[in-house]
């Protein structure tokens, strides 16, 4: 996959120490199969447009405006000059606040993450100090930045030779697990842990990129429906999953004793 434009470019700060920087999503949804809504009995694609909730009447570009509700019905108009107004410094410098260490921040409050790098060659020196030295005390950075008219919380990770940075959730968007793990009460009977450890080892292996067998056959499907050798048919209905009465309750111990056993079996 080739690396795509930054899309966008501007300052890393630390105190006194400034580099310009660029930015780029370091994951994409580009190679998913996509696709257009139709109209069956024509064959073309179908259009959105914006149109006026009570007249129906589609609306002009130049007339549509941000709003902001305040009550049923009732919205205050906010003009692109005005939210251009109000932009803040954050959407073209990356201002390092404070350190922290890595460990402290958990998995739940990384958001997406972004790959930074020096934008020309004078600033290369400037970026590299900032980012070996968060690596020697092993602490990331925490700072602010403007994505589409929202600003951000981010965080700054050294990684290779370059920065990793992250945006954040904030604490309102992440629910408490408490609410959902202090119920389970569940204790596994003493000879039920050693089986599962050896079940675990035997299935370890080191992890490589997982591809997704749905969109390979949906590309499997665009394909046979090229080369005109299918027709449509109409998917089934699954099978209906087993009642959950006591006679399908799995017997654990059992369970992982079969599975030991069948992965020896593929050792062989």
């Amino acid at each position: 996959m080739a690396a795509v434009k930054p899309y966008w470019k501007g300052y890393l700060k630390l105190s006194l120490v400034t580099c310009p920087v660029a930015l780029s999503p370091a994951t994409s949804d580009s190679e998913k199969v996509r696709f257009h809504t139709m109209n069956r009995a024509t064959g073309n694609r179908v259009a959105s447009r914006y149109v006026d909730s009570l007249t129906g009447k589609e609306v002009d570009p130049d007339d549509e405006v941000k709003g902001y509700e305040r009550g049923e019905g009732d919205y205050i108009i906010l003009e692109e000059e005005e939210l251009d107004a109000v932009a803040l410094e954050s959407v073209r410098t990356i201002e390092i606040d404070m350190f922290t260490p890595r460990d402290s921040i958990e998995w739940i409050w990384l958001e997406k993450p972004h790959y930074l790098v020096p934008n020309d060659k004078v600033g290369e020196d400037a970026f590299a100090v900032i980012r070996d030295a968060m690596r020697a005390e092993n602490v990331v950075g925490i700072s602010r930045l403007v994505f589409g008219q929202r600003e951000r919380a981010v965080m700054l990770e050294p990684r290779d030779q370059g920065i990793v940075l992250w945006t954040l959730r904030y604490g309102d968007e992440v629910r408490p697990e408490e609410e959902y793990f202090s119920n389970i009460k569940a204790r596994p009977e003493g000879g039920l842990a050693p089986l599962m450890k050896q079940l675990i080892k035997q299935q370890t292996k080191r992890w490589s990129p997982i591809t997704d067998p749905i969109q390979d056959r949906m590309l499997e499907l665009i394909a046979e429906k090229k080369k005109a050798l299918i027709k449509p048919v109409k998917a089934t209905a699954g099978r209906k999953s087993a009642s959950g009465t006591k006679d399908n309750v799995i017997d654990i111990m059992a369970a992982l004793k079969k599975s030991l056993e069948e992965g020896k079996q593929r050792s062989r």
